[in-house]
């Protein structure tokens, strides 16, 4: 059976292929928007923090011998250890200033720490391997799946609903927005707001780093993985609306699957196509398809 003259078997597989891609935007995405929207930080330092997640799983495993699930587990808090310290000392003196401020700041950050890895490991990759409980594939009629990035789907999506579960849906959720909304209300409560935010920004980079981890055995780990993502996550907040939760997860699906059709239909634009979209929506809508107007 063939739509346009393309083979729906070839469809079908890059449609999964694109829904993979979507997963990571989707998880990249979140923890922007959780930074942004309860924080009020556009944090271009994400990139790196998503190369620093899938380094840490390469030296666990060369270095200490930890398996996949240890560091899955380790290299996020390890991360988010280091996005508080990164708060404490540089982050929160940007916090009633301009945005740019904060996207300056955060950019220097991001260029030093990819300075770094790139003087420690040079540019060409470590390669890491896929863990033995997800090796081999699944036969689906139309094309073989691999286990590990059928995996990489459910851990995205199980993580990135989770989270706009708790953040829209528990007490927890609302003393995040009411802190960073009226901050002295809170703290009139016996809120501890300055904790609340440092907290919060470790959870958003976090989130960054479970992605390097899952994206670690698809491709090679490499300073520059985080800095080729970035923009294109950038797109994905943009066009979901900054600061929506939810926006954000739905967006990062939504343009890996029109990726994997664009690359079926006209491949030379699966590389461009996200950037048209953040066009068209910014000019048909500046808050986002899910923003709210200012």
């Amino acid at each position: 059976m063939e739509i346009f003259g393309i083979p729906l078997q070839a469809m079908l597989g890059q449609l999964l292929l694109g829904l993979v891609n979507g997963s990571f935007y989707a998880m990249l995405s979140l923890g922007l928007a959780v930074i942004f929207g309860l924080l009020n930080i556009i944090n271009f330092s994400h990139g790196a923090m998503y190369m620093m997640g899938a380094y840490l799983a390469w030296m666990m495993m060369e270095y200490l011998g930890l398996g996949y699930w240890w560091s899955l587990a380790a290299a996020p808090i390890v991360v988010g250890a280091f996005g508080v310290l990164i708060e404490r000392v540089l982050i929160r003196h940007v916090y009633k200033l301009d945005h740019l401020y904060g996207l300056l700041l955060t950019f220097g950050l991001a260029l030093v720490i990819e300075g770094v890895y790139r003087d420690c490991f040079g540019v060409s990759g470590q390669p890491y391997g896929v863990p033995e409980a997800l090796r081999g594939a699944t036969n689906l009629g139309f094309m073989i799946l691999p286990n590990y990035r059928a995996w990489v789907v459910v851990a995205s999506l199980l993580v990135c609903f989770l989270t706009w579960f708790v953040i829209e849906r528990t007490r927890i959720g609302s003393y995040l927005r009411a802190g960073t909304e009226n901050p002295r209300l809170m703290q009139a409560f016996g809120v501890n707001v300055p904790r609340m935010v440092m907290l919060t920004y470790g959870f958003g980079v976090a989130l960054a780093a479970m992605a390097g981890v899952l994206a670690a055995p698809i491709i090679q780990v490499s300073p520059l993985m985080g800095s080729n993502v970035i923009i294109v996550v950038f797109a994905v907040v943009v066009i979901g609306g900054m600061g929506s939760i939810l926006g954000s997860i739905l967006t990062g699906l939504a343009l890996g699957l029109i990726e994997g059709l664009t690359r079926v239909f006209y491949p030379e634009a699966s590389a461009t196509v996200v950037f048209v979209i953040m066009a068209l929506v910014l000019l048909l809508r500046p808050a986002g398809l899910f923003g709210r107007e200012s």
